[in-house]
């Protein structure tokens, strides 16, 4: 049996008053007395009364809701953003819808035409990692919607983005494992198709030619950036004729999956090898011995992509230049080197 839902004609109809009054009285509207705004509000409560946001968001041509697109929601990383945009999105009277992509492209896409067909009014967006072209992200400012990336970004499309200083993380990731006294240093890179995986790679790769040191090509290896990349890139590494003394993840997902192939393999970290990450998830801390890695600060990564994203969208400055802001990095060294 479908129960129907309450409107505002039924209140008005129990009450003897226009439609329009009733509504007004829902709104607080300074029309109308205190009495009959205590005698809507009293039947609205009892009758379970609840307004219909799509007619509402139809009539304003807006619906106070901002989706996110994440790779991963079980992220460390990525539900610490998710925290930040909330609780910006929530003290501006804003709605969140979270989608996750799983890493898959085409997931993405129709995460995109849903959110369009949902009418949001602006999109915040971690591109997966499959993710080759960025052609079905420019269907959102067609439509009006506000688009703002975060962490790994669209580079060719002209919008707002927040990414935390990947490059410079990654130096001084390299930088402390050298000035330790490692000098056969790998990397496990992520996709050359991400912003982070090319910066990371960057960043390693040029502090390693500030000091002097070799590239030594079999010392890169590409991969994902999930915990399985990281066994078997470490594998790759642990039987190549030079094994590293020190190994850089692109990030901690991945460095766990090398710390377990380097223990498989009764090895023991820093001293046959150490391990630096990338991003301070919480098990990071928690491993024996902890994790050296560089936070990029998550929470404020998403508070700063919420209000870029609103203030496109509540000012509509659709004709204001791009902005990119970059968030610090900071190495924090524990004993995995």
């Amino acid at each position: 049996m479908t129960v129907r839902q309450i409107t505002v004609k039924d209140i008005a109809g129990k009450l003897r008053l226009h439609y329009t009054t009733v509504s007004k009285a829902l709104r607080d509207h300074p029309d109308i007395s205190p009495d009959t705004k205590h005698r809507v509000l009293s039947l609205a409560k009892e009758l379970d009364y609840h307004p219909n946001s799509i007619a509402k968001s139809l009539k304003k041509q807006a619906t106070s809701t901002i989706g996110i697109i994440v790779p991963l929601i079980k992220n460390d990383f990525f539900s610490a953003v998710i925290s930040g945009v909330e609780e910006v999105a929530y003290g501006r009277g804003f709605n969140t819808v979270v989608c996750q992509s799983n890493e898959n492209s085409d997931r993405e896409a129709i995460h995109v035409r849903t959110l369009i067909s949902n009418r949001v009014d602006g999109v915040l967006v971690s591109v997966a990692q499959t993710s080759t072209s960025c052609d079905h992200f420019r269907a959102l400012p067609k439509q009006g919607i506000a688009l703002v990336f975060f962490d790994r970004v669209c580079e060719d499309i002209n919008t707002d983005k927040v990414v935390a200083d990947d490059f410079g993380g990654a130096v001084q990731a390299v930088r402390h494992l050298i000035q330790s006294g490692y000098k056969k240093v790998a990397h496990i890179a992520g996709p050359k198709s991400t912003s982070i995986g090319r910066d990371r790679c960057k960043g390693y790769v040029n502090e390693l030619k500030q000091n002097k040191i070799q590239i030594n090509p079999e010392f890169i290896i590409y991969g994902g950036l999930q915990e399985d990349d990281g066994v078997v890139a470490t594998r790759k590494l642990l039987s190549s004729s030079t094994i590293p003394e020190a190994i850089f993840a692109v990030n901690d997902p991945v460095a766990l999956g090398a710390y377990k192939e380097i223990k498989r393999n009764a090895l023991n970290i820093p001293k046959d090898v150490a391990l630096v990450g990338f991003g301070n998830n919480t098990l990071s801390s928690y491993l024996d011995p902890p994790l050296t890695t560089v936070t990029q600060s998550p929470y404020e990564q998403g508070k700063a992509a919420a209000n870029m994203l609103l203030k496109r969208i509540e000012n509509s400055q659709s004709g204001n230049p791009s902005e990119v802001k970059v968030v610090e990095t900071k190495l924090i060294i524990r004993k995995s080197t």
